[in-house]
């Protein structure tokens, strides 16, 4: 099984909105062969925990004027790893102190990445490869 059409554009939304508040290693993982809750991924980091908030509002207005429901949100007090659900994708916004302590990319390693558009990638040193 491989994600659907649906959630690969929700997590190019969700991708290009963190970009555009200055998200650093955005990366993408289908998740679906691996997990029956959703299908994709996406993990992004901030340099603050005032940037992870601004990321998080970003994509939660993406999200929803593409007429995606948010299900859950988690983390959002303390601004160092907000996990926002929307069934189709999770996206994990972390400080960057926690996106290298948990390091998630290495536990979903054996997973497809999914492409994002370029603009995302800019400022993301090895996020295309």
């Amino acid at each position: 099984m491989t994600a659907t059409a649906r959630a690969i554009e929700l997590t190019e939304i969700a991708a290009l909105a963190a970009a555009e508040k200055l998200a650093n290693d955005i990366v993408a993982y289908d998740v679906s062969d691996q997990l029956a809750i959703t299908d994709a991924f996406l993990l992004c980091s901030g340099a603050n925990d005032r940037q992870v908030r601004s990321i998080i509002d970003e994509v939660e207005l993406r999200l929803k004027q593409a007429g995606a429901t948010l299900v859950r949100r988690e983390g959002e007090q303390e601004g160092r790893w907000v996990l926002l659900d929307y069934n189709d994708v999770v996206v994990h916004v972390q400080n960057k102190e926690e996106r290298i302590f948990y390091a998630l990319e290495r536990i979903w390693k054996d997973c497809p990445r999914i492409e994002l558009p370029d603009v995302a990638l800019i400022g993301n040193p090895g996020a295309g490869e």
